[in-house]
């Protein structure tokens, strides 16, 4: 794949998050970034980054903004070419407590680095979603939902030649501060596991893919897809038995807002959706962009009661595959 990223400046909103990580140290490494501006509201995970690599690479910078600030956007975005939009509200207990404050950062901040991207001319933005957006029952999913058409209905207001904008989505980033894989981890010694429901799946992805299905939308987006990553499921009993085959297992009931099984791609959705050699794209509805043959670009049409969840999928992760991982990837 070539490298879409060459000679170009990125801004990464929420970059001091786990996405933004993995990103600036997959960029650094194997892409040739003019510029990479990490941007967040954290001071203190933009320190403890900035030490990393504040003396090894001059391409880097670190800017103290939050999305809720338009004009703080605006200087951020300057002379950028492309944008990942990371920052978000994702806890979803939290966004049932403080809903306001999810409103403010997830739809009011969408809209933020939408009117900033147009205005200071970024080529392209891309913003990172989660299943919880495909048919969504908490509020969290509401909030990313209404971002997600927010971005997608975001090219009806760019020029022609102006900023393009598409989504990502996937579910499950393994290894991810708040999901269950470090969570099983750290409490592994004590040989009893609380799961909320045994018939529960979830679908994995690596960072790593995450970075390579973010690179995909720049290299192929012309606006308004949605691409979700083609990934495995597990089972989460699956998945604690990977980290501690002998632990017991305490069924405690599924929390407010959880589903039972992620979903990616809903039934009303596959009517738009294309799919391809490792992703599906949503392709948008409005002005029939769905019926354009650059959009469409060599994909095959789903059946029409297609529906993408990690409960359908006919790709399974084995406990010995995620057992390799987490030997690989989590300290003991």
């Amino acid at each position: 794949m070539c490298d879409v990223y060459k000679g170009k400046r990125i801004v990464v909103t929420g970059g001091t998050g786990s996405f933004g990580k993995e990103f600036l140290k997959t960029a650094i490494k194997l892409y040739e970034p003019q510029a990479i501006v990490i941007f967040s509201r954290d001071e203190m995970k933009q320190w403890e980054l900035q030490k990393l690599y504040s003396n090894i690479d001059d391409r880097i910078r670190f800017f103290i903004g939050d999305v809720r600030d338009k004009d703080r956007l605006k200087r951020a975005f300057t002379d950028a070419d492309f944008v990942i939009h990371a920052a978000a509200t994702k806890i979803v207990p939290t966004s049932e407590y403080d809903p306001f404050e999810c409103v403010k950062t997830n739809v009011m901040g969408a809209m933020n680095v939408i009117d900033a991207a147009i205005d200071t001319n970024v080529k392209k933005v891309v913003a990172l979603s989660t299943d919880k957006a495909s048919s969504p029952i908490n509020l969290y999913g509401a909030t990313k939902l209404t971002s997600d058409k927010l971005f997608v209905s975001a090219n009806n207001y760019s020029q022609p030649n102006g900023t393009r904008f598409s989504v990502v989505r996937y579910g499950n980033v393994m290894g991810s501060r708040g999901s269950v894989i470090p969570f099983f981890h750290s409490i592994k010694s004590t040989n009893k596991f609380p799961i909320t429901d045994k018939r529960m799946t979830r679908f994995m992805i690596t960072l790593e893919q995450g970075i390579e299905l973010v690179k995909t939308a720049f290299r192929d987006a012309l606006g308004g897809e949605i691409f979700v990553k083609k990934i495995p499921s597990m089972r989460v009993v699956d998945i604690a038995r990977a980290i501690n085959p002998n632990a017991k297992l305490q069924e405690i009931g599924i929390r407010l807002g959880e589903k039972l099984h992620e979903q990616m791609i809903s039934f009303e959705d596959a009517k738009t959706t294309y799919e391809f050699d490792d992703h599906y794209r949503i392709l948008p509805a409005i002005n029939n962009w769905h019926q354009d043959k650059d959009r469409i670009n060599g994909g095959k049409a789903v059946n029409s009661s297609f529906v993408y969840t990690s409960e359908n999928n006919i790709d399974w992760m084995s406990i010995e595959e995620l057992s390799d991982w987490v030997a690989q990837n989590l300290k003991s």
